[in-house]
């Protein structure tokens, strides 16, 4: 054990890395019920996600453990579940299994340039201020989602203002968004539910999370706003129908209604390179980010290490194996049944736990697979107890924000337009678009227009070529 994880050279022990795993699994546990709610809005079979989720998870994090023995534990990501559910899904109107065909591709070519010098392009190329605003663009734009999921918000539109399109009420800028009358059940529990995630959080009580949804989960059962019957709870909620759902989901990426319908529509090949391209800006930056944020203050990471990162080909530095193992999980989640894999910033958790080696993943990996035994409780679990998390978490997500110099013009505005644009447009990808032009534009009236990297005006082309082609269809 000793020489596998090089324990003594972290100065740690056996025990101390148990501990941190099972940390680290109760401050990211959540993923297991909210995972399923999000990718369950677009059609998937909620308990086959519940499978998709726990080999996803245990796949990247045994991964990381092994490749670069890090204490990092992977699942599929906050942020890029909600972009596939709402936004390619509901909003694009493309199918899940087109969905998971889009990420599957997406895991391939982040692959192929973790390889290359084409990711340290993408990385050096997108400026920093614009990274930490699509950080906190999802943040808005999870945050949202958790709002609107726990019932809190209504639309109004004045009279003739909306259209009936196939059963899809399209309203113009004159709809208002306002609170709901807190006069029924499922929206007292919601509210209740954010008091709990409230509590548990600021108290800093190890798997906080966990205990807020069970506790709001416990309310909604109490005042009938989740119904059981036991009988027909374990019947249809097990392993054995879970395996049987996942027959739907597992290689659906390749059948006739995933890889095959998504490239069967020329002119929409732009659009699915847009997607593609989402996916994989918030796949290549979200580990980057969480390794540097929590890998320099704890020394997981140290300076000589991305020194190396910097100069290194193919996966030889420490951070290039732990990229490398991020990016594996992806496609293999994609053929089971689940959107992006990446790493999970709660990691961080275990790693103050005193966590320091791949031991540290392995404890993880292991509570997740004992997890697919509780998958019952997947049924019971409300939307109103999950939303609270999704507002959370988006507020945690809301810190990258403070890394941006708001007090210099030609740095805010590229950033506004980016982190803003997600929740109005209600899309990430066109937060990314908004931020990417508006910066060639800041750049080209400053007249810093050789600031602007061959990267950033490619992957802006490529927006307004695909804002063009939706104009004309």
């Amino acid at each position: 054990m000793d020489k596998l994880f090089k324990l003594k050279e972290n100065n740690t022990t056996v025990g101390r890395e148990i501990v941190a795993g099972i940390t680290t699994f109760f401050a990211m546990s959540y993923i297991l019920f909210v995972n399923p709610e999000i990718l369950g809005a677009a059609g998937m079979p909620t308990q086959a996600v519940f499978l998709a989720t726990i080999v996803a998870s245990v796949v990247g994090t045994v991964a990381i453990a092994l490749i670069a023995n890090v204490p990092y534990a992977l699942a599929p990501g906050m942020g890029l579940n909600a972009f596939f559910a709402y936004t390619v899904v509901l909003t694009m109107g493309y199918t899940w299994q087109e969905g998971l065909a889009m990420v599957f591709i997406c895991g391939i070519i982040n692959i192929i340039i973790t390889f290359t010098s084409i990711r340290k392009a993408i990385i050096l190329g997108i400026p920093e201020s614009l990274q930490h605003a699509i950080g906190g663009g999802i943040g808005i734009f999870i945050a949202y989602i958790g709002i609107k999921n726990a019932g809190i918000l209504q639309f109004l539109a004045d009279p003739n203002t909306y259209v009936n399109d196939h059963g899809t009420i399209i309203a113009n800028g004159s709809i208002v968004p306002e609170l709901v009358k807190f006069n029924n059940a499922p929206v007292l529990v919601a509210l209740c539910g954010i008091v709990f995630t409230m509590f548990f959080v600021l108290r800093k009580w190890k798997g906080g999370i966990l205990l807020a949804i069970l506790a709001t989960t416990i309310l909604a059962i109490v005042t009938g706003v989740v119904k059981i019957d036991a009988h027909t709870l374990f019947a249809q909620n097990n392993l054995g129908v879970a395996f049987k759902q996942m027959g739907t989901t597992f290689g659906a990426a390749f059948g006739d209604q995933g890889m095959v319908k998504l490239f069967s529509t020329p002119s929409k090949y732009i659009e699915v390179a847009m997607a593609i391209l989402a996916f994989s800006l918030t796949s290549i930056f979200d580990p980057i980010g969480t390794f540097i944020g929590s890998g320099r203050r704890t020394g997981i990471f140290d300076e000589k290490d991305f020194a190396e990162m910097a100069e290194s080909r193919g996966f030889s530095s420490k951070m290039d194996r732990a990229l490398f193992a991020d990016m594996i999980a992806t496609p293999i989640g994609a053929i089971f049944g689940t959107s992006n894999t990446t790493v999970f910033v709660e990691s961080a958790a275990g790693i103050g736990a005193g966590g320091r080696t791949g031991l540290t993943s392995i404890a993880t990996a292991v509570m997740f697979l004992i997890s697919s035994l509780f998958l019952p409780l997947l049924a019971i679990v409300p939307s109103q107890a999950t939303a609270p998390i999704l507002i959370i978490v988006g507020m945690m997500m809301l810190g990258a924000f403070k890394e941006i110099d708001w007090d210099t013009l030609s740095e805010a505005i590229p950033c506004f337009f980016a982190s803003v644009f997600m929740g109005f447009a209600y899309s990430i990808s066109y937060g990314i678009a908004a931020g990417f032009i508006t910066f060639i534009l800041v750049k080209v009236f400053t007249g810093k227009i050789r600031d602007v990297k061959p990267i950033v005006w490619v992957v802006a082309g490529l927006f307004i070529i695909n804002f063009a082609v939706l104009a004309i269809i």
